[in-house]
């Protein structure tokens, strides 16, 4: 009996390890020629970021390569972050602050500001960033090259993640593992299918026209996941989508600590795995390939799966640019994860609504 689970536990290590290698041979980083004529509007939603803006900005003013333009908006905030970009603006003409207006019906916070942000921009290109964000010198460049060349009306990329914390090291490093590991093609532009279509919303870059065409963030107002639901509605609409490679582009700190992951997290949870259908699914899936195998040990199918986890997950955090040490906590990586996804789906069923910067919204169903 335990032979047979243990082949069980094996067959499902051996599927994202199958999936991962072919998606890290794959993915690259984005390169291609730059138009003459191509200007590039930094987009960058801004709510209660006073520990983050002025960095973020020196960096996405600092680009080179391509012509760029930054737009910040200021979306309510109440902790001097419009101040500090007054006062930058008013020593660098590319920069420039909007105020956002009363947040209407219907409308998930950051998706407003983006709209409003696309309305403001004059660029070729729109690259909406969070505040936590840090491009090197050369990120706009090779984006825009990227989307060019290869006709691309969108390219996104997870940017290296700094984690200085456990609590980090048992949240963020899923994002790589679930879209290297789990989604087939790893969003490269070959797989046209919407539903195989990813995006990272801490920085995508999308070509104007192509933006437009689908309605924007309009188009997806109520969502709190617009890295995946921008992003399938131009594939459902025959435009071509891609991930790069993001850890050689830019940074990111997500979160301080492990309660601000969680909750971070949490709101997304109900536009990803968390439905009644898919995860329970899901958690066979994962339990059955990260978890199960340790339990089956010393049978040497239980071994292997265990090496084939730990395999995949180096070679994700090298590829990355991850801290090593978050290797050491991946089972316990996987159970977070599991617990954000249930209690999401919970809190969705007894009718509560997520909390972020402030705000609170009713969960949207999930599609």
């Amino acid at each position: 009996m335990i032979a047979d689970y243990a082949w069980i536990a094996l067959i499902l290590a051996v599927f994202p390890a199958v999936i991962g290698a072919i998606n890290l041979s794959l993915v690259r980083d984005p390169q291609g020629r730059v138009p003459e004529d191509a200007l590039v509007s930094i987009l960058i939603p801004a709510r209660n970021e006073a520990a983050n803006i002025a960095d973020c900005l020196e960096h996405a003013l600092g680009q080179f390569g391509a012509k760029v333009e930054v737009v910040v908006m200021d979306d309510g905030s109440t902790d001097g972050t419009a101040e500090i970009v007054r006062r930058l603006a008013a020593s660098d003409p590319r920069l420039r602050l909007v105020e956002a207006p009363a947040l209407p019906e219907g409308w998930s916070g950051k998706m407003h500001a983006c709209a409003r942000l696309a309305e403001a921009a004059r660029g070729t290109h729109f690259l909406f960033i969070d505040a936590d964000v840090r491009l090197d010198p050369h990120a706009a460049a090779a984006l825009v090259g990227h989307a060019v060349t290869h006709r691309l009306a969108l390219v996104s990329g997870v940017p290296r993640q700094r984690m200085l914390t456990w609590g980090e090291g048992v949240t963020v490093p899923m994002i790589n593992l679930l879209l290297i590991g789990y989604l087939p093609g790893g969003g490269r532009a070959f797989t046209k299918h919407p539903g195989l279509a990813a995006g990272c919303g801490q920085m995508m870059l999308f070509e104007r026209r192509a933006y437009e065409a689908v309605g924007g963030h309009g188009a997806v107002r109520s969502t709190l996941h617009d890295g995946l639901k921008l992003t399938r509605r131009l594939r459902a609409e025959g435009h071509r989508t891609e991930i790069v490679l993001g850890a050689n582009i830019a940074r990111c700190r997500m979160y301080p600590d492990f309660n601000e992951a969680w909750r971070g997290f949490l709101k997304n949870a109900r536009e990803g795995m968390a439905t009644p259908i898919g995860l329970p699914v899901w958690t066979v899936v994962l339990a059955g390939a990260h978890l199960w195998p340790f339990f089956l040990l010393p049978a040497w199918q239980a071994a292997m799966a265990v090496a084939l986890v730990f395999a995949l997950r180096m070679a994700i955090t090298k590829r990355t640019g991850e801290p090593y040490w978050t290797i050491l906590l991946h089972p316990v990586a996987v159970v977070v994860a599991l617990a954000i996804q249930w209690t999401a789906l919970a809190r969705f069923l007894m009718g509560r609504k997520e909390g972020w910067k402030g705000r609170a919204y009713a969960a949207p169903e999930a599609s």
